[in-house]
């Protein structure tokens, strides 16, 4: 890095310049006693953006010097707020002593806080993780494939994964990073709430990744790791490494391996899905209601977030979901002792034992990075102290020998480690290890020789007080202490004339005069200097224990990690036992088999929940489901994607029983959006998210479509909704639920027998239309637009005058569309081209369109009857 020329600057303003071109893009925070001051353009863009006061500092090189600066101890405030909108800062502190510097205080940048490495608890969401990726772009064997590397550098996970290019999105959003590497070069454009950081193309260059991972996990090959094929994701690896080695000050010893993410492992859950789904957030963006926010019932962040990351990565493998399903049924069948006197379930004392537990992952890892500090020591100590009684309740209690056997072994953690921060860390630490009073009387001789020298001045003082008063014959005479002065012997002015000789004056008060003498003196000095002493000893003991906890950061890491899966696991049994879910069996076969199945969010919102069947297989692939708006078909069409996706995870399910099979990805086309920033109306989106549906979705994939073609006009709308809707059931062959208002396809299943009608119940009451919310084999008989409207508080008027059209329209036929035309169309195989089906559409209007002007031009009164049967013969002729 070439250096900046700051000849002409003070001394102060050079060492700045230095540390500010190391510290590049990033705002550079340089401490300068109590204080974290920024100059310059990080001044101005920092007042700017933290609300501060923007002042001078004199002036360097001729120029006056913008200046801003926060408190040190109120700093994680304002660094929370800088990384929330994705900004980085470099944490520049003071090394050297003041008291030793002839110049400015020697600094160094620390770490660098950027929005995907943040480790501080201030600063981290308790109940979500942090994720930082890099991406890179390259090509196998002429085939152009994404690597992406991903660290979630709070818990030491460290992962890699390639795909082709158009699964990219759907790759980023289900890893969610905060922050994203790229190369300088590249073209990738900023994602909602991920922060985007570029570094040099030659980072990503293959030899130099690989050597920098290597080297950071001491092997002479990657293939160990599974990454002998991934060439274009080392390379993401590598570059993450280096960017995430320069932000800590200390080595990245908790990640200590990497793992390859397997295409095929998950359930695909494209980022409209996700959103739809409402998974971890509303629709709006709100935090709750949504499906984490009910089931979440841990005790521990920890439980929290693994229980978050299971949401978003469901399994298709069984074995894992079966092992998951079988814990949960262990705790909910478990019965209280017998030796016991109380009668508490097993799964509520479990329960408790967890509620005391700290966030012992993030622990592990600051102590890895040599940032943890005392309290979080001593949160450890009481937690590592009540692992034996998790154990002995698991290994009791649930029959853990068989089925909880892998947990008890991963929170077996060596006793030394608990032995030790009894014996070194003080019960009750201070905040900081520079405030003292950290470490644990008795632990270090001469630490305690020291703090009794510093502290036990008072015996001394009083003694020398008694000798004084009676040495000048003043009885008011006092000896004291303040932080600005030290110690001294206060006389009144009226008493002065009495002092000694060997009394020196250290301060004039306008009632008193205050001295010292050569003993105080050398008692001053010398308490002054065990105080110093102490705290400088404390700080290198803190130091070395810090070198000693480091060896077990990662079992530490393996503990918590089992901690908080049989959190998140106790937190899907507790939910199940208080809502009366069932376990549903897993199979291999092509099928959703639901009975009385119910919303997992909806339920516990309104008073009486209606449940409903789904049946799915591959006889019986679509479900054509009707009714009226509000009558419940996207509540219905969401609760069995739910229910599935829970299925997936290993919990239990809101149903009287389900049978749920091998599913590749979910996909969802519902409500209604736009792009407009992007030049896409909310059809064009619609019609986008379809074709996605098409493109991808294959026989054991799950798809929930809802009023396709609504944003275009009718005979459109509905020819591309029946095209759709026949390409989904004869080629794709997905397990589907398609809502629609278009009563013409519910004649779909006399024409493909895969396909079958149902209807959301309604009925018609004195007091208007009644919503049965119950999913009722066949088609429905009407739309009950009118009567919704009329609820939703249209003006009575106006329903008059809709009701009096509607009665028109049906009593004059108004023209529907000729399925016949449908059925033809259905017949023909489109094989992999989409111009048949486009084909088939535009015929249909254009039949339509004529049909409709030719009755048009007809006026039935003036009409003789003879005319009026040859018209009807030439418009049959017509339509043959």
């Amino acid at each position: 890095m070439e250096r900046p020329d700051t000849s002409g600057h003070t001394p102060m303003m050079q060492q700045y310049l230095r540390l500010k071109a190391e510290a590049g893009p990033h705002l550079l925070f340089y401490r300068m006693g109590d204080f974290y001051e920024m100059f310059y353009g990080d001044a101005e863009r920092g007042a700017r953006i933290l609300n501060l006061t923007l002042t001078k500092r004199g002036s360097s090189n001729g120029v006056p010097i913008p200046m801003a600066g926060v408190p040190f101890h109120a700093m994680e405030g304002y660094l929370a707020r800088l990384v929330a909108q994705g900004i980085s800062v470099a944490i520049c502190e003071q090394i050297g002593d003041p008291a030793a510097s002839k110049g400015p205080v020697e600094r160094k940048i620390m770490r660098i806080v950027t929005p995907g490495t943040l480790t501080d608890e201030a600063l981290l969401p308790a109940k979500a993780d942090r994720m930082i990726a890099a991406l890179w772009t390259g090509r196998v064997n002429k085939a152009e494939r994404v690597g992406l590397a991903w660290m979630n550098l709070a818990n030491g996970e460290f992962k890699v994964s390639e795909c082709l290019p158009d699964m990219m999105e759907t790759e980023l959003h289900r890893i969610g990073p905060a922050e994203l590497v790229c190369a300088e070069n590249s073209r990738i454009s900023a994602n909602a709430g991920i922060a985007i950081s570029t570094i040099p193309d030659w980072h990503f260059e293959s030899d130099g990744a690989r050597d920098v991972l290597q080297r950071h996990f001491a092997v002479d090959s990657l293939a160990s790791f599974g990454m002998a094929d991934l060439p274009v994701a080392t390379c993401a690896a590598g570059a993450l490494l280096r960017y995430v080695s320069r932000t800590q000050t200390g080595s990245l010893s908790h990640i200590q391996s990497i793992r390859v993410d397997q295409a095929g492992e998950y359930v695909v859950l494209d980022p409209v899905t996700r959103k739809n789904l409402e998974l971890t957030e509303t629709i709006s963006g709100e935090e709750s209601p949504t499906l984490f926010s009910t089931l979440d019932h841990c005790k521990t962040p920890m439980g929290s977030r693994m229980l978050r990351r299971w949401l978003h990565h469901p399994l298709r493998d069984n074995e894992p979901v079966i092992s998951r399903q079988r814990v949960i049924s262990s705790f909910l069948a478990a019965a209280p002792r017998q030796d016991t006197l109380s009668a508490e379930a097993p799964l509520d004392t479990l329960r408790q034992m967890l509620d005391h537990y700290p966030d012992l992952e993030r622990i592990a890892t600051r102590i890895a990075l040599r940032s943890v500090r005392p309290r979080e020591l001593a949160s450890l100590r009481e937690a590592l102290a009540s692992l034996p009684a998790v154990s002995e309740q698991l290994r009791v209690a649930f029959n853990a020998e068989s089925i909880l056997a892998g947990f008890l072994l991963r929170i077996d953690i060596d006793p030394a480690i608990a032995a030790l921060l009894h014996e070194a860390i003080d019960p009750e630490p201070a905040l900081l290890i520079r405030e003292g009073g950290v470490i644990a009387p008795g632990y270090d001789n001469e630490l305690d020789e020291l703090r009794r020298l510093a502290s036990d001045s008072g015996e001394f003082l009083l003694e020398l007080e008694a000798r004084e008063r009676e040495r000048t014959g003043i009885a008011t005479l006092r000896v004291e202490f303040n932080r600005v002065h030290g110690f001294y012997i206060e006389v009144s002015r009226g008493q002065a004339d009495k002092v000694p000789a060997d009394y020196r004056r250290r301060q004039t008060l306008k009632n008193a005069e205050r001295y010292i003498t050569p003993e105080l003196k050398s008692w001053e000095d010398k308490v002054l200097s065990a105080k110093d002493r102490s705290l400088t000893r404390e700080k290198w003991l803190f130091e070395n224990l810090l070198d000693e906890f480091a060896r077990y950061a990662p079992a530490l890491s393996q503990c918590a990690s089992a901690l908080a899966e049989i959190d998140a696991l106790a937190s899907l049994a507790e939910h199940a036992r208080l809502n009366d879910w069932t376990a549903p069996q897993l199979s291999q076969k092509n099928e959703i088999q639901i009975e009385a199945g119910r919303h997992p969010v909806v339920e516990h919102s309104i008073e009486r929940f209606t449940p409903n069947d789904c049946e799915l297989a591959p006889e019986r692939r679509m479900l054509l489901i009707t009714g009226p708006n509000m009558g419940g078909k996207s509540t219905y069409m969401r609760q069995i994607a739910l229910i599935a996706l829970l299925a997936r995870i290993g919990s239990f399910v809101p149903a009287t029983s389900a049978s749920i099979g091998q599913i590749d990805r979910i996909f969802t086309r519902i409500g209604a959006a736009d792009d407009l920033a992007g030049g896409r109306s909310t059809f064009m989106m619609e019609m986008t998210e379809a074709a996605a549906i098409l493109a991808a979705s294959t026989p054991q994939s799950l798809v929930l479509m809802d009023e396709i073609g609504r944003g275009t006009s009718t005979y459109d709308g509905l020819a591309l909704a029946w095209a759709i809707a026949h390409r989904l059931l004869t080629h794709n062959q997905a397990l589907t639920l398609f809502a629609t208002h278009y009563f013409e396809i519910t004649r779909l299943p006399g024409e493909a027998p895969a396909a079958a009608n149902v209807h959301l119940a309604a009925a018609e009451s004195s007091s208007g239309i009644v919503f049965l919310h119950e999913v009722q084999p066949g088609p429905a008989s009407r739309s009950y637009g009118i009567q919704v409207a009329q609820r939703a508080g249209i003006p009575a008027a106006v329903i008059r005058h809709a009701s009096r059209e509607l009665s028109r329209l049906e009593a004059q036929g108004a023209p529907t569309p000729q399925l016949d035309l449908f059925a033809a169309a259905a017949d023909q195989d489109y094989g992999s081209s989409e111009e048949g089906l486009s084909d088939q559409a535009c015929g249909l209007v254009e039949t339509e369109s004529a049909l409709q002007s030719a009755l048009a031009a007809i006026d039935p009164d003036q009409l003789t009857p003879r005319e009026a049967l040859d018209v009807l013969y030439r418009l049959r002729k017509e339509l043959k």
